[in-house]
């Protein structure tokens, strides 16, 4: 189904798609290829939209916090706003204390997306990114494809191609709360399993500093589930530096994070092959959402797969480069259960 989204102060129509299956409905837009809402039953069957947004494109065009959004070429942060590649420096926009942060202000999620195709229960969206694009060497035709399965699952998949060797590291920045986004005072209740054995500690500049910490004895430690926001005011520097929980978790086994709301029933698994997840509490929002619902700090969840922040410059790390000519693909499921 297709329906009117709101008009862009470009004058662009944006349009709201859904699809459903197995007794999941999402919706998505073509403005920045943003997912929208995510309708998902209770224990006793009464549905809730579970994913943090707003009620037309404008929201979303004039609103932080990147709600929902398709975060490209490179997700996450790049120290100093530049990188090197095959020899050669490219230089980005410094958005957040001198360093870049989701490829932006030039964000994918600020763009109008083509619709490939729609079916009931799947949508394509693509974009064409030019050569130095955000500052990104190559031609690039990158597709998102959104797409919900017989047992609950939300596919996210992405591909991508370009003309150059290039930085290709996509990712949903959704925010969850299971208890429903008109529950905001619930988002910290939730339970959060996250199997990683170690994480990413920050600079105050929320760069990673290299070291691969384990998260044995720390407020880090979620690999039994807990409360997200029992450990949450804990003094621990990693936190206090960030204002809470913002950071990289490994990623080796699937389920890669687990969510649960013990009022209304509803689970969510995490399944990825990206080699990292970034685990953020909401530390900074302050948003009018959907319906009126304030979504202030720590109000909903976002795991984000992708590679390890600022990747580019650790390379003993696994690193986010596509070579020319070859096919970039990662896929994502959030899997729901009640």
């Amino acid at each position: 189904m297709k329906k009117n989204f709101g008009i862009l102060p470009s004058g662009e129509e944006a349009s709201l798609y859904t699809i459903s299956c197995g007794g999941v409905t999402a919706g998505i837009s073509d403005y920045g290829a943003t997912l929208v809402s995510v309708l998902v039953p209770d224990s006793t069957g009464n549905l809730n939209d579970v994913v943090l947004g707003f009620d037309d494109c404008n929201g979303y065009a004039t609103g932080g916090g990147c709600l929902g959004a398709t975060v490209g070429r490179n997700a996450n942060r790049i120290q100093g706003a530049a990188f090197r590649l095959n020899g050669k420096e490219y230089t980005m926009t410094p958005n957040e204390n001198g360093n870049n942060l989701h490829s932006g202000p030039d964000y994918y999620f600020h763009r109008m997306w083509k619709v490939v195709s729609c079916t009931d229960s799947a949508i394509t969206l693509e974009l064409n990114s030019p050569h130095g694009d955000q500052g990104f060497p190559g031609n690039a035709v990158i597709r998102v494809t959104y797409s919900l399965d017989a047992d609950h699952g939300l596919h996210i998949a992405y591909n991508a191609v370009c003309d150059q060797d290039t930085v290709f590291n996509l990712t949903n920045h959704s925010y969850f709360n299971l208890r429903g986004h008109e529950h905001p005072e619930a988002a910290m209740d939730q339970l959060l399993t996250l199997p990683g054995r170690f994480f990413n500690p920050d600079d105050a500049k929320a760069i990673p500093t290299g070291e691969k910490r384990s998260v044995e004895g720390t407020p880090m430690d979620f690999r039994v589930p807990k409360p997200i926001g029992q450990d949450l005011g804990a003094d621990y520097e990693c936190l206090k530096l960030q204002g809470g929980y913002d950071h990289n978790w490994e990623v080796f086994c699937n389920p890669c994070a687990q969510l649960h709301d013990p009022v209304s029933g509803r689970s969510m698994a995490v399944y990825t092959d990206c080699p990292g997840i970034q685990f953020y509490a909401g530390n900074f929002l302050d948003e009018q959402g959907k319906g009126g619902v304030y979504y202030g700090k720590n109000t909903g969840v976002a795991l984000e797969t992708q590679y390890y922040p600022d990747a580019l410059h650790h390379p003993d790390w696994p690193q986010p480069i596509t070579k020319a000519g070859e096919r970039y693909h990662s896929e994502t499921v959030y899997r729901f259960h009640w």
